[in-house]
């Protein structure tokens, strides 16, 4: 019988990059992430010893706490966050059961230096329309929530790069971009362990409505309609951006639950 306060890991699998998702903060030890570096997705690795000091950062929201094993760090730590007003639970098995149950994992080593704040910086060119709206849903689903991304004049981006210490993106000649027929998506979810069978699905639609090829995926059309609608609609980027999160949610959940569903006229009629 599972213990209060515990998610097993196909219950957080599936919260794992929704709006709904939970804080996930890596608790283990030294000794166990340097045996396998690989984290959780979007998660943040805190030590369990200055969790009296981190607690409260967390009121009113809601963690899911891994350790290796799922064992008395975690379950220490998220006493604590219940203690500081957040709502907190266990990972059932901890690090090791969403590792065997064959869940993604990031690599740690491909990810940028996150900032004083805790925050990884991004910069692209200005006025995107879908490879740099995709690649900051993903960023901030499946890798950092707070992601800070700027946007920039195409001539001004490694300039900005190199005096901000943001990571470029979806520009020519950096590690972050099109390589052969793959665009930056695809890109990011090889370099990440990201692949997973929803996003793949959803990196052809990207692909093929970034690319030219609506031949990839009958939805790529719909999407490059909705995003140069957008870019149409919204003259700062930033709020193209948040306009556009819900369209790639919502892309991710059919992708993730809805392929097999249709719709046709008339309805059924009840027996």
């Amino acid at each position: 019988m599972p213990s209060p306060n515990t998610i097993t890991p196909s219950q957080l699998a599936r919260l794992v990059g929704t709006p709904e998702a939970p804080v996930v903060i890596d608790l283990r030890l030294p000794e166990d992430s340097g045996a396998d570096p690989r984290r959780l997705p979007a998660s943040i690795a805190l030590g369990h010893d200055a969790v009296a000091d981190w607690a409260p950062r967390f009121a009113g929201r809601h963690a899911v706490l891994v350790c290796q094993r799922g064992l008395k760090l975690s379950h220490g730590a998220a006493a604590w966050l219940r203690h500081a007003g957040a709502g907190a639970e266990v990972l059932e098995g901890g690090f090791l059961a969403w590792r065997e149950a064959g869940l993604p994992l990031l690599l740690p080593d491909r990810l940028p230096p996150r900032d004083a704040a805790g925050r990884s910086l991004w910069v692209t060119r200005a006025r995107p329309k879908i490879d740099r709206i995709a690649c900051p849903w993903l960023i901030r689903r499946f890798v950092d929530p707070g992601a800070v991304f700027l946007f920039v004049a195409a001539s001004e981006v490694a300039a900005v790069a190199e005096r901000f210490g943001a990571t470029p993106f979806d520009i020519e000649g950096v590690f972050w971009s099109h390589r052969g027929e793959a665009c930056t998506f695809d890109v990011m979810l090889e370099e990440l362990g990201l692949l997973t069978e929803p996003l793949a699905r959803l990196a052809r639609i990207v692909r093929g409505a970034d690319t030219a090829r609506p031949d990839l995926a009958p939805e790529a059309a719909g999407l490059l309609a909705i995003s140069l609608g957008l870019s149409r609609m919204l003259r700062d980027d930033l709020a193209q951006l948040d306009a556009a999160m819900p369209v790639y949610d919502a892309l991710y959940r059919w992708a993730r639950d809805a392929t097999g569903e249709t719709h046709d006229w008339p309805a059924p009629r009840a027996a």
